[in-house]
């Protein structure tokens, strides 16, 4: 079993900076991708960012590429999604998902665990 935890939610305003972290543990040896997802209110899932265990291979969803950068510490078994010039409509709550096999990064059905979620709130 995999247990992921995210934190450094909070409540900013726009054009504030926050990083997200998300800590990984258990059985983690091997896997493949970890990435970041959110869902606002009323909306689906959607996918913000991934990160290759690896070769450190990164994938960027349209709506924050330029402002995000997703980074591991595989030392430390800990993914982080640094996002700047924070907008109101990046509101969401933000879950963390790992992913064992190679496959399309953005698709979370591919994700085989997940964290509790961490919410991010932007007032304009």
């Amino acid at each position: 079993q995999v247990q992921l935890v995210e934190s450094g939610g909070g409540l900013v305003q726009a054009g504030d900076s926050l990083r997200l972290s998300c800590a990984a543990s258990g059985r983690t040896f091997g896997s493949y991708l970890m990435g970041w997802f959110r869902q606002a209110p009323g909306k689906e899932r959607e996918f913000v960012a991934g990160i290759t265990l690896s070769g450190g291979s990164t994938y960027y969803a349209d709506s924050v590429k330029g402002r995000s950068t997703i980074s591991r510490d595989n030392a430390k078994s800990t993914v982080y999604l640094q996002m700047n010039s924070l907008k109101p409509e990046d509101t969401a709550v933000y879950y963390c998902a790992l992913k064992r096999g190679p496959g399309i990064p953005t698709a979370g059905r591919n994700y085989d665990y997940w964290g509790q979620g961490t919410q991010v709130t932007v007032s304009s």
